[in-house]
């Protein structure tokens, strides 16, 4: 497995940014720089890498609030997320100031992902599913042969992600756990946006809002 990442906790929101790279190649992804971005750089500096690009999940404030800022410094393309999260986008400013987060940067992403669409890290490729109902542009990146996905808010250790936020649905949000989630694999171990790792098959077994009946 070519495929390395590490998790990075920022804002106060304590959201798992992750760092992805690919081994033979040392090119490397951002998945939801909410913040501290100054100790984003800092770790792909120590490890040698080469920054390509900022994927987004989804465009609440502590995943992407750092984005616009990340991308013109860097001169980065932002991935992501599906189309159905630009009015979030849109409301960064606002997102913001709502929640005493630094002032966030609008952006346009470079490329807004579709269900099934590919991404390439080195020589690692990942797969997008599109996963509505924390938000309606909510994506997830899937590493089939690393058996590791990224999903954001969809899904938490124990728990699942919040529907009360505008554009939130909880129906939908179950439908993309289990018939979008499930079928990559019990044995597929999950990076939430917030808090530890799960596997598919531990979230099955025991999580109460999930799990097999």
């Amino acid at each position: 497995m070519s495929l390395r990442y590490l998790t990075l906790p920022v804002t106060p929101f304590a959201q798992n940014c992750s760092l992805l790279w690919c081994d033979q190649t040392q090119e490397a992804a951002l998945v939801d720089p909410g913040g501290e971005l100054p100790r984003l750089l800092a770790a792909v500096a120590e490890r040698g890498l080469k920054l390509q690009a900022i994927w987004l999940t989804h465009a609440h404030i502590d995943h992407a609030g750092g984005a616009g800022q990340l991308a013109r410094e860097q001169g980065l393309p932002i991935i992501g997320p599906h189309r159905g999260d630009q009015f979030w986008i849109d409301g960064l400013p606002q997102q913001s100031a709502m929640f005493g987060f630094p002032p966030a940067e609008g952006f346009t992403p470079t490329r807004w992902l579709e269900d099934g669409d590919t991404l390439t890290l080195g020589r690692e490729t990942l797969t997008v599913r599109h996963c509505p109902g924390h938000t309606p542009g909510h994506v997830v990146f899937h590493s089939a042969a690393a058996r590791r996905c990224f999903v954001g808010d969809v899904l938490f250790a124990g728990s699942i992600g919040r529907t009360d936020f505008p554009g939130g649905n909880h129906a939908e949000l179950i439908a993309s756990i289990t018939q979008r989630l499930w079928p990559m694999g019990d044995d597929t171990v999950f990076i939430p946006g917030h808090g530890p790792e799960s596997s598919f098959g531990a979230e099955r077994r025991s999580n109460p809002y999930v799990r097999d009946r």
